[in-house]
């Protein structure tokens, strides 16, 4: 079986892949002066607005420019589902153990045996 898969992985190296569709997003790399990056998805050219945006600012401020603080309700939006309270699966699936999809009652260990007053604790 080794001997076959070594010649299958050149041969699928070696061959020229297939041609793109409509739907294959090309990324064309920037320039190194600082261009934004153009895509091209679907026979149109799309450019990078934040990119853009920067460019159309003057010179100095590009470089002295501070990121926007965030509001207390942004900064709860960003927080975890599950400190928020939310629904989270992999808490749901930790809670209904093998239980999960078969059941609505989660899976809880059998309890204990009664122990007998007339006999020593073990």
């Amino acid at each position: 079986m080794a001997r076959l898969f070594l010649p299958v992985l050149i041969l699928a190296c070696v061959l020229p892949p297939a041609q793109a569709d409509e739907h294959t997003v090309v990324v064309t790399p920037g320039k190194t002066d600082g261009a934004c990056v153009s895509v091209d998805s679907a026979g149109r050219r799309v450019q990078s607005m934040a990119c853009l945006n920067e460019k159309l600012l003057p010179a100095g401020e590009v470089a002295s420019r501070q990121a926007p603080s965030l509001s207390t309700a942004e900064t709860n939006l960003q927080r975890p589902s599950n400190q928020l309270g939310l629904y989270n699966r992999a808490a749901l699936e930790h809670r209904m153990g093998n239980a999960f999809g078969k059941s609505v009652t989660p899976q809880r260990p059998p309890p204990p045996a009664p122990a007998s007053p007339l006999l020593p604790p073990r």
